[in-house]
């Protein structure tokens, strides 16, 4: 028999759902979400397994690719024409909005991907007809292939169309890496809807700062503020206080602030000249035969001159081809109230201006129109601090050039990790602070000799592990900072934060530092290999005899070389490796676990090994037993998985984030657990990594993983030896 009632339904799934039309999210969404530490697997990456994108950079022609980027400029496509014939204007945004999605808090965000290309930024509101600029540099990343990517191309545009403007650029590098497939973990906010009002991402819009970490924008979709004011609703001094707080989140300071809004609006225009309710759909939405493109307008073909973005219409300036001081010029020599653009989105428009001062029409070169100022732009007049910082741009115009140079250079790399990451022939030669430099290291010393002595010094296995463990741990994929290099866990402000232990650590560094005066290893490197010798005493113990990889010449930073306050936001707020959290939040001790595993670029059973790992060896945060699942503490024997997945064995919740592990016969308590522990053994998917290590035959895999995990670990900021 045929199955009738089926008839006429589509005979596959949609969207990766199940058949029942909901996932696994849907069906269960309080469950553990392991996506984060999978979001960049390789099956999705067409370049295959050998291909090193940063080697390949280096074979590129650079010079031709720069030429052929400035030919690009002016050469005007009748599918979407250029304003005043040229596209720098339009780069300069790709460009700017690519790397603005930089954020301090976690590290996430930044042009160093190529997400642009991607849901949802692609299709965020803020990025209206940014796929159009994305297009246009196709012929250009066709012909140089493999050698130049998306995530570069999409930063380089912006850099050379400055160039092609009149501007000296501080330098540019490359080697950022294309990602090839959404970053649809990351957390850009919890709004249903975009643009929904700002809000509700705050505590109190009136105090900026009560804006809910890691978010740095102020509404969904938007890249920074919203242009027409908090809201939508003019008021330059208020909105000076959002910006000085989205761009504090994104690693600016006000000068940076200022020179950055200026130099921004210096060139290029916005687009508001046609009815905002007649777009088409965004490009995730948008059906096929769109090409991939979105806001697609009806009306007045919606091309140059007629288009509309942000819904906000005309130039900064005179002259918004040619980079000068017309920004001030204009912002400071009128007086200025709120008007409606063609699209009806509020704007700052000058009071009075002679016809001849007006910047003309960007396709009719014989019709001119008024300038426009954001609300943004007007903060830089009204408020008290940013109209300063401006008034000494516009006395010193080198000065300010030279300001600009440096924030668009830091703008564009700040998620680019240190100096020795960069590539090409433009890198400036100047060491910046916020590159987070690290003197070289001395490899002249016997691995050896230093192992001996630390070994001679007294300190506990449990010491020597943390004190490594706490030093590495700050790495963040995400923008490449943080680490054991550079030993700044000597430093302000980690030598004092609650999670390293300030009195154990200065115990411990005590002894480091005439270990490295002896024998010329680096402090750093001493850190290192005193885990890395825990560890094979703790194997030793346990009856397997390795031997823990090493990397010598880690160097020693210097207050000097330090901003204390950008490092900040990577002290950690909770550790579940050290099975340790400040203090309760709204998330689950085991959501922070993975945030920081994906921070640390570590793979699911990566984490799971490591976990298991660091209980055993007794490495908890003030010496609790929670997880110590052994009775041979200072061994690495895979005692944790065993007991955690012992049917013999109950869990009793005892308090918000404490458990007691009871025997089943006897009812005595044998253990104490955190969520943290108990998770291995609760989800389905930790508990199958877990069960591999549980096994008898697994013992030496177990002690083999955790090494070469811990290795990955304390090598992963070795950009100038790995990479």
């Amino acid at each position: 028999m045929g199955d009738q009632h089926n008839a006429g339904k589509c005979p596959v799934m949609h969207g990766g759902q199940t058949t029942s039309g909901h996932s696994n999210t849907d069906w269960w969404p309080e469950a553990l979400n392991l996506d984060i530490l999978h979001q960049h697997d390789r099956k999705t990456d067409p370049m295959g397994e050998d291909f090193d994108y940063r080697q390949e950079v280096r074979k590129l022609d650079f010079e031709a690719l720069k030429q052929d980027m400035h030919a690009l400029m002016t050469d005007s496509q009748a599918w979407w024409p250029a304003d005043w014939g040229h596209y720098g204007g339009l780069f300069i945004r790709m460009s700017w909005h690519a790397a603005g999605t930089y954020r301090i808090a976690d590290g996430r965000g930044g042009g160093g991907t190529g997400n642009q290309r991607f849901a949802p930024i692609n299709s965020w509101p803020d990025n209206g007809n940014l796929d159009k600029a994305r297009r246009l540099l196709w012929p250009i990343k066709k012909k140089y292939g493999n050698k130049i990517s998306w995530a570069d191309l999409i930063i380089l545009a912006g850099n050379v169309a400055y160039e092609s403007m009149g501007f000296k650029t501080f330098g540019f590098s490359f080697g950022r890496e294309d990602i090839w497939h959404p970053e649809k973990d990351i957390y850009w906010g919890a709004e249903k809807e975009w643009l929904a009002p700002s809000d509700e991402r705050y505590d109190n819009v009136d105090k900026p700062d009560t804006m809910e970490n890691p978010l740095a924008a102020v509404q969904m979709g938007l890249i920074y503020v919203n242009p027409e004011g908090v809201n939508g609703q003019p008021d330059p001094m208020k909105t000076a206080e959002q910006v000085r707080e989205t761009f504090k989140r994104m690693a600016m300071n006000d000068e940076e602030t200022a020179a950055l809004t200026a130099g921004g609006h210096t060139v290029g225009k916005t687009h508001g000249n046609g009815d905002a309710s007649a777009l088409g759909p965004e490009p995730e939405a948008a059906d096929v035969e769109a090409q991939g493109f979105g806001w697609l307008n009806p009306n007045q073909q919606g091309k140059a001159a007629n288009a509309v973005t942000s819904g906000q219409e005309g130039a900064w300036t005179k002259n918004p081809l040619e980079f000068d001081m017309g920004y001030f010029d204009m912002l400071f020599g009128h007086e200025w109230e709120v008007r409606k653009s063609p699209a009806g989105a509020n704007q700052w428009e000058p009071v009075d201006i002679k016809e001849e001062d007006k910047p003309v029409d960007a396709s009719n070169m014989t019709t001119r129109h008024n300038p426009m100022m954001t609300d943004a732009d007007m903060a830089m007049k009204v408020d008290p601090t940013y109209r300063a910082i401006c008034e000494k741009f516009m006395k010193d115009p080198e000065y300010f050039k030279d300001c600009f140079a440096r924030a668009w250079f830091k703008l564009i790399h700040r998620d680019m990790g240190p100096k020795s990451r960069y590539i090409g022939p433009d890198v400036p030669e100047e060491d910046l602070i916020w590159q987070d430099p690290v003197p070289a290291g001395n490899t002249n010393y016997i691995e050896e000799v230093v192992k001996a002595k630390i070994a001679e010094a007294g300190l506990s296995l449990e010491e020597r592990v943390c004190t490594a463990w706490d030093s590495a741990r700050t790495f963040r994929g995400s923008d490449m900072r943080g680490g054991a290099n550079g030993a700044r866990i000597r430093l302000a402000p980690q030598k004092d934060w609650e999670g390293n232990e300030p009195q154990r650590l200065a115990k411990v560094l005590k002894v480091y530092e005439k270990i490295s005066a002896d024998t010329g290893a680096s402090i750093a490197d001493v850190i290192v290999l005193g885990g890395n010798l825990g560890i094979e005493q703790a194997a030793k113990a346990a009856g397997h005899e390795i031997h823990v990889p090493f990397l010598k010449g880690r160097g020693d930073a210097t207050d000097e070389m330090t901003d204390a306050e950008s490092f900040e936001p990577l002290e950690p707020l909770a550790d579940g490796f050290r099975n340790w959290q400040k203090k309760d939040y709204v998330v689950k001790p085991e959501e922070m676990l993975l945030d920081r595993a994906q921070l640390m670029g570590l793979t699911a059973p990566e984490m799971t090994v490591l976990i298991g790992g660091m209980r055993v060896l007794g490495t908890n945060h003030g010496g609790t037993q929670h997880g110590v699942f052994t009775h041979r503490v200072g061994q690495l024997t895979n005692d944790f998985f065993v007991n955690l997945t012992d049917m013999d064995n109950r869990w009793e919740p005892k308090g918000k984030n404490t458990y007691d592990i009871v025997d089943r016969k006897s009812g005595d308590t044998k253990f104490t657990a955190s969520r943290v522990d108990l998770v291995f053994g609760s989800n389905s998917v930790l508990r199958s990594y877990a069960e591999v290590y549980a096994q008898d035959d697994n013992q030496e895999k177990f002690v083999k993983d955790f090494v070469a995990t811990w290795t990955k670990v304390m090598n992963a900021d070795r950009f100038d030896v790995v990479e």
